[in-house]
């Protein structure tokens, strides 16, 4: 009896010690969600992608548009960030050591971002739009440029249009009652969109596609220091969120099911999760170098990059 309770003894310890070991283990990947949206490492998680794996994301509140986001990862306030291309590109030009995870959202004819006008509204084209108040998430992100690159592309000054922010539970309501002239739905914002539309008496003008093409609209990303810390997490974080990118596309039905429980759980509404329509990403959910090298060809244009200072490549975490 007594070898045998001397057996269960050294039994227990050993569990008792191995469990902190399993804790410490475990990399806490704190982020920043966006009001009606879900991420795909969001995804992710409510599909039970990293139970197998040491990542654990914590949602650590709200953050208003991609460059709060990167700011946020930039002062270490989170660990992941999430951006329009433009931004991340201009944040890694100004000194920021980021590394893009995967492509958070992509854009095409089922997700895009659109540019949304009342339905007695003269404004009826791109060149329209001149003079005109445009209500957008955030500046100096995706709808910014695009809304930039639109009045490039018809001949006019990238600045002649006038970009108010709003926060996209407001889009509606702002349009609606006169206070902007054109509503911008991010590729992002699918669900108030189509929450927007169901009521009545809107219509687009224009899409970012028409603009852009088929293009990575932003990235998820991470900083280069707390990917060298915690190199496996990192590449599981990754690739389960590459994962869930698929799965999205493949299974659009379940999918909004589960937006609508993780919009539930955070106090949000969950019935716009039937408005979703996609994260538009091509098929694998990793990156591509090109959808990189368009924005950085763009900014170099503009003069806010220095010719061959950022290499696209170089910006992609390495799965090796």
């Amino acid at each position: 009896m007594k070898k045998i309770s001397r057996v269960v003894a050294a039994f227990a310890t050993l569990i008792s010690l191995s469990l902190p070991v399993v804790a410490q283990d475990k990399v806490v990947f704190r982020s920043l969600s966006s009001h009606g949206s879900v991420s795909a490492h969001e995804l992710a998680q409510e599909l039970g992608y990293f139970d197998k794996t040491n990542v654990e994301i914590k949602n650590v509140g709200y953050a208003g548009g991609g460059p709060e986001s990167l700011f946020a990862l930039a002062s270490g306030s989170v660990d992941i960030g999430g951006a329009a291309t433009p931004a991340v590109i201009n944040a890694v030009a100004s000194g920021n050591a980021f590394l893009v995870a995967y492509p958070e959202n992509g854009i095409n004819k089922q997700t895009q971002s659109l540019f949304t006008v009342l339905e007695g509204s003269p404004i009826r084209s791109i060149k329209d739009i001149a003079g005109k108040t445009i209500a957008v998430n955030t500046l100096g992100a995706h709808l910014d440029y695009t809304v930039r690159e639109a009045l490039r592309s018809v001949g006019l000054p990238p600045d002649a249009a006038n970009l108010v922010v709003v926060p996209g539970p407001q889009l509606e309501q702002v349009l609606r009652s006169g206070q902007v002239d054109i509503a911008a739905f991010g590729y992002w914002q699918t669900t108030f969109e189509g929450a927007a539309r169901s009521h009545g008496g809107l219509r687009s003008v224009f899409g970012d596609t028409d603009v852009l093409g088929n293009i990575a609209g932003g990235f998820t990303v991470l900083r280069e220091d707390f990917v060298q810390r915690h190199p496996q997490a990192a590449k599981q974080f990754t690739l389960q969120s590459a994962k869930a990118l698929d799965f999205a596309r493949e299974n659009p039905e379940e999918t909004k099911a589960a937006i609508a429980r993780i919009l539930k759980k955070r106090g949000e509404n969950p019935d716009i999760a039937q408005y979703f329509a996609g994260y538009g990403v091509r098929a694998g959910g990793l990156p591509d170098k090109q959808d990189l090298q368009f924005w950085i060809d763009v900014l170099t244009r503009e003069g806010r990059v220095k010719p061959e200072s950022i290499d696209a490549q170089s910006l992609i975490l390495s799965l090796n």
